[in-house]
């Protein structure tokens, strides 16, 4: 339908999951059997004021540019030893790029798989697939990618998310029949036109810190692993050679993967604990992937970069990324790093952490919601507190899901949003993995978005008539002449009903939700309207990196129509798998909570529990009347009928009592 291509403008042993009887040693991927932290801490002093918690904030590591040479210097070798020439990224945990090296004979264009969910090519792509991109690009986002997914508690890498993000889980051709992956849709964040990611190379203090956009969001493409200090997240190694950039749509064999050899040679020295890598993690009753080679599959570690650096290849500047020389990370905590523990004026909780502009001022603080012109009775100041708190409490309460050891606390990022989409307050827990900051934010827009009377008119006045063609496709889908006009409330898991290729999820034979590509184009990279309304700023991007054009896109996310001058409802695009809610007074929409960060039945009970606590406290607004919820909804599929879920809470969610159906009712 629509494809950008820019090759004219750039220069010349293993694992399977456990219930097929796998598993790899404790130190198969060369971390140390350390266990990890114990699950319920000891509270600790806040690093602000001494106050005790109930979380224990990381160390604050960070590396060295040694370290980077390091790293470097490993995977360059295994490289060698593996004739593959690449192109290796290393960012620190808050997303910075540390360096990008390039071999020499690397290929300098990566392309976007093209392969559908039935295996067949696409020809024209559709949406991001097939697509040229720099393979730096390639590189730096899968460095991006396993650096964000990680924590304290959990390592993930590239492999890991493209298990969890396609349209069945485990991907697999026996999985056929059912449900997509728990983070279904999430590689379409971090996007590079996001207008909470910072950029590299802006003014004054802003220049170094977090986080930072990925050029190609999060990456499914395995080859992009964590680095670790003391157990502690300090960044990611991204690998980019083989020219393709895609998934592995079969987790029942293992791959010889070259590209995540190289990364794996890389983090030696560096790799996290053993006891928290995805394959120690099971999401219903499924191991996690890690990675498919290990410590025994590499050649002799290299590690002199002195060796390495101007014969084997060069350090690259990547526009927009990296001016090409070795720079230290910062540490995750410190000013420094855009995230770091709040003030007692800030936030009450003193457990929770906040984004800063560096100079030590939030950039996002607490406040009143703007949208006065739309709504008869905006989200006050104390309101918006109290719903930032009543959710902070719920999360502190909570059973983590991706985190061990078991019954560790949950750790995740809070965000609220007016029907503008403007921004009234972010707060994560200490150790929340980085990507949940902008997820929490794009769950948030998506369900005041569609909950909005304006949804269909915005999407109409899309310039692009792919996105506008949606609206009619949800109407005939809902037998609902009105629908997206503010008459039905949706949380992110109702609009991520009808955004899976099979309707009801995972069901074969089944048509494809009103907002899904058809099974027949369906990949990864082209998952319908969440693709297509950031596909012309991510081609605007792109061009911007590779020379083609002077102008980056701007920090906003679809061409929709402004709800007003320079606010827009979705500057950050929109996220289809579970966390969020709208936030209603009465019967009025008066905003969005998301919430992301340690499982999305997790995030369902944070944001509908916390949004409904801070209604008791404060009087006057709620989770949306029940008439008027998504789970009313009920799709005519002629030999069945299927109803639209609102919110899925866990059982026995909490860490201090007993409770089982603790959303039941409410």
């Amino acid at each position: 339908m629509r494809k950008f291509r820019f090759t004219a403008a750039i220069s010349a042993a293993a694992l399977v999951l456990t219930s097929c009887g796998g598993g790899g040693g404790s130190n198969d991927f060369g971390g140390t059997p350390s266990p990890a932290p114990a699950p319920t801490p000891t509270p600790t002093p806040n690093p602000v004021d001494g106050n005790g918690g109930a979380f224990a904030p990381p160390a604050q590591e960070s590396l060295s540019v040694t370290d980077v040479q390091t790293v470097i210097a490993q995977a360059v070798g295994e490289a060698t030893a593996r004739n593959l020439p690449s192109v290796i990224a290393v960012t620190d945990r808050v997303g910075n790029v540390l360096a990008v090296f390039e071999m020499n004979g690397a290929r300098a264009v990566a392309t976007t798989s093209a392969r559908t969910a039935l295996g067949t090519i696409n020809s024209p792509g559709i949406d991001v697939q097939g697509v040229d991109v720099p393979a730096a690009a390639g590189a730096i986002a899968k460095a991006v990618t396993g650096a964000y997914l990680s924590s304290s508690g959990n390592a993930f890498s590239t492999r890991t998310a493209s298990q969890i993000v396609q349209e069945h889980f485990p991907p697999a051709p026996t999985a056929a029949g059912l449900e997509s992956g728990p983070l279904f849709g999430v590689q379409f964040s971090q996007l590079p036109c996001s207008d909470l990611n910072q950029r590299f190379g802006n003014a004054g203090a802003a220049a170094l810190i977090g986080p930072k956009r990925s050029p190609l969001g999060l990456s499914a493409d395995p080859g992009g692993l964590p680095l670790y200090k003391n157990g502690v997240v300090v960044g990611a190694i991204g690998v980019m050679g083989d020219g393709d950039y895609g998934f592995d749509s079969n987790i029942l064999d293992v791959d010889v993967d070259d590209e995540e050899a190289i990364a794996l040679a890389g983090i030696q020295g560096f790799a996290p604990p053993a006891a928290i890598t995805a394959n120690r993690i099971s999401v219903d009753g499924t191991s996690l992937r890690f990675s498919d080679m290990v410590v025994g599959d590499l050649s002799p570690l290299q590690n002199n970069f002195a060796a390495i650096n101007g014969t084997s290849g060069n350090l690259i500047a990547v526009t927009g990324y990296t001016a090409g020389a070795i720079i230290a990370g910062t540490a995750y905590g410190t000013e420094g790093s855009g995230i770091r523990a709040s003030t007692a004026a800030e936030f009450q909780n003193r457990d929770a952490f906040i984004l800063s502009d560096g100079t030590g001022t939030n950039r996002f603080p607490i406040r009143a919601a703007t949208d006065g012109a739309s709504v008869a009775a905006p989200l006050t100041e104390s309101e918006t507190r109290a719903i930032l708190e009543e959710a902070f409490i719920i999360m502190s309460r909570a059973r983590a899901q991706i985190r061990q050891p078991l019954d560790s606390r949950a750790q995740v990022s809070i965000s609220i949003v007016d029907t503008h989409g403007e921004i009234l307050g972010i707060v994560r827990s200490p150790d929340a993995p980085i990507f949940g900051t902008d997820v929490s934010l794009q769950k948030a827009r998506t369900a005041s978005f569609f909950s909005n009377s304006a949804a269909a008119s915005d999407l109409l006045g899309n310039p692009d008539t792919d996105v506008a063609a949606f609206v009619q496709r949800v109407r005939t889908f809902l037998n609902d002449p009105n629908a997206l006009t503010g008459t039905v409330a949706f949380a992110d898991r109702s609009g991520g009903n009808l955004a899976r290729p099979y309707f009801p999820d995972g069901e074969l034979g089944r048509p494809p939700g009103p907002l899904s590509r058809p099974i027949a184009d369906f990949n990864p990279l082209a998952t319908g309207l969440q693709a297509a309304l950031i596909f012309p700023n991510l081609g605007q991007h792109l061009a911007f990196v590779t020379g083609a054009s002077p102008t980056d896109t701007p920090m906003r996310c679809t061409n929709t129509p402004d709800a007003a001058a320079g606010q827009n409802r979705l500057e950050n695009g929109i996220q289809i798998f579970p966390g969020s809610v709208p936030i209603y007074r009465g019967d009025q929409l008066v905003g969005g909570l998301g919430v992301s960060g340690d499982g999305i039945d997790q995030d369902d009970m944070i944001s509908f529990l916390g949004l409904h606590n801070a209604g008791l406290r404060v009087g006057g607004i709620g989770n949306a009347p029940k008439a008027i919820r998504a789970d009313n909804v009920v799709v005519d599929l002629g030999d069945a009928q299927v109803r639209l879920r609102y919110v899925n809470c866990p059982f026995a969610p909490f860490l201090d009592t007993d409770d089982q159906n603790v959303c039941e009712g409410l």
